[in-house]
């Protein structure tokens, strides 16, 4: 029974894909468990013939319990230990049992082995959305090696060591737990099949001859054509069977052109026609799009499956939504104090501390200010079965700063942003927007946030009614700047009509932990802040 992740430490079997006596190919599901954290396929680490099942459906198990047994093709011994030993790396080995396994099928021995990495301790999973290196090139180490999404961040993922990547055992748009090897560097095993074509596959027609410069390495999409062999797992044939699916319409990613649960999930998804001719793959781009890679289609009247990070943005605001009673205030402030400062010292400014000078750190500056006295808009509502009906304070603000990208949008995160001057701000901000552009932020850099700014009016909107970032209970959308004409008072009462610059800022909250009083409070030093500018800039 493999580890699901740190704090999980036993699962239970809810099905059997395979019975005694049956013949299991190596990475083939093999049986599916539930954990209270997820539900999972396990493949099996070997080829061979299941000879034994010593755990039934519905019994739950510690992990590392054995299983059952898998008799390895030619070794002709019955090792009742070999499949916990061997590690399951899809499924979240340790490190000792990675050792074992490495040793058992000796696939890339004298190679170093590149594993899907832990991008902090609630990630479990990442999608491949591309490879930076085909097989047979050289890499030196810590030259970015693939890409990757997450529910935190998009990465680029760096090479361990320096040599030749000489085998990719995870394709383009494949999700993969932590820990599983996606790729060998240096070893003698060259030119494997996830690079390159099947034996026969050209012959077939399945795959086209000449690959798309587009993306390296090509997934293998081999739908079976007359007289080729359909592989897929009892799972997904009863799929197929319960949607009336030819899976022969269906293109393959797993292993040898194996058809696997996720093909069949995304194809249904599509609303693939059941009846449709089987088509060859046009292009190594069409393979990436399908197979769920960030640059899909949008061509009206296609239909293309959500990337791996805009699965992800939707279940979480579902989910916030849905926890969280949502609340806003609007407030319009007058920000031509801080444009006048702005056009005064940007010059000095950006010279002196080699940083744009934006509104932003203003910005920032205000909510920290308001964030210290208010401190109930920095808090969390703690609502888990051990801390019922408790309010978090959080000692110190973490300052998530919204950024838009092409694929979606990520959150990094201002540590300890109380603690910084406003240079320090400035460069900071600039710093982790321009590292989640290029994908260069560590996974700690976007999470942990407990308030978040986001910059709705950064195309001219008047304002917007943001989704809390769970499990914040606020955050503050930013309008556009405008000029308008404005009402104002002197010191003796008479009125005037001026210009000003003015800007709409909205404050989003969590109704059951702050009061509209609490955010009207907020908001009102917020403003003021912003309207008397009185700090030095550095």
């Amino acid at each position: 029974m493999p580890q699901m992740g740190e704090s999980i430490f036993e699962g239970t079997i809810t099905k059997w894909l395979k019975k005694a006596g049956d013949r299991v190919e190596k990475d083939e599901p093999l049986f599916e468990i539930s954990t209270d954290k997820v539900d999972a396929e396990i493949p099996s680490p070997v080829a061979g013939v299941l000879s034994e099942i010593k755990v039934e459906v519905g019994a739950t198990v510690q992990i590392n319990t054995v299983v059952a047994v898998v008799v390895q093709e030619g070794s002709g011994v019955r090792d009742q230990g070999s499949f916990a030993a061997a590690g399951l790396r899809a499924a979240l080995p340790s490190a000792d049992a990675e050792k074992t396994d490495e040793a058992a099928n000796g696939a890339s021995a004298g190679g170093t082995e590149v594993v899907m990495p832990q991008m902090g301790e609630s990630i479990f999973e990442g999608t491949i959305t591309k490879w930076l290196k085909k097989v047979g090139e050289s890499v030196a180490k810590d030259e970015p090696l693939f890409e990757i999404s997450t529910d935190k961040v998009d990465a680029e993922i760096p090479a361990p060591v320096a040599g030749v990547l000489s085998e990719i055992r995870a394709e383009t748009g494949t999700t993969v737990e932590i820990n599983t090897v996606v790729a060998v560097i240096g070893g003698a095993k060259l030119g494997v099949a996830a690079a390159s074509p099947a034996p026969d596959a050209e012959k077939l027609g399945t795959v086209p001859a000449k690959a798309d410069a587009e993306v390296a390495p090509e997934p293998e999409f081999v739908a079976a054509a007359h007289g080729a062999k359909l592989r897929s797992s009892p799972l997904v044939r009863r799929i197929a069977k319960e949607h009336n699916l030819d899976l022969r319409r269906v293109a393959g990613t797993g292993s040898a052109g194996r058809i696997t649960k996720e093909n069949v999930l995304k194809y249904l998804a599509g609303g693939g026609p059941r009846n449709a001719p089987v088509t060859p793959v046009a292009s190594a781009k069409a393979v990436a799009e399908a197979a769920g890679a960030q640059a899909a289609s949008t061509l009206p009247g296609t239909v293309t499956p959500l990337s791996r990070m805009r699965a992800i943005i939707a279940q979480r605001m579902v989910e916030s939504v849905d926890i969280a009673p949502h609340v806003y205030s609007v407030y319009k402030v007058d920000m031509t104090r801080v444009v006048r400062v702005r056009e005064r010292e940007r010059t000095h400014f950006e010279q002196k501390h080699g940083v744009k000078l934006t509104f932003m750190p203003f910005i920032a500056a205000a909510a920290i200010e308001s964030l210290k006295r208010h401190p109930i808009v920095n808090a969390s509502l703690l609502t888990g079965p051990d801390q019922p009906g408790q309010i978090h304070y959080h000692a110190n603000i973490h300052l998530g700063i919204a950024v838009a990208l092409d694929w979606g949008l990520i959150v990094p995160v201002v540590r300890s942003a109380e603690t910084l001057s406003f240079v320090e701000l400035a460069r900071t901000m600039a710093d982790l927007a321009e590292r989640a552009r290029a994908k260069k932020l560590k996974p700690e850099e976007a999470s942990g946030s407990t308030f978040t700014l986001t910059n709705s009016g950064v195309f001219g909107g008047e304002f917007g009614t943001p989704i809390i970032n769970q499990p914040e209970s606020a955050i503050l959308a930013i309008g556009g700047l405008k000029k308008e004409p404005v009402v104002i008072t002197d010191a003796e009462g008479s009125d005037a009509i001026a210009i000003r610059a003015m800007q709409s800022y909205c404050l989003g909250f969590d109704h059951r932990l702050i009061d509209g009083a609490d955010g009207g409070k907020f908001m009102s030093l917020f403003k003021r802040v912003l309207e008397t500018w009185e700090r030095e800039i550095g």
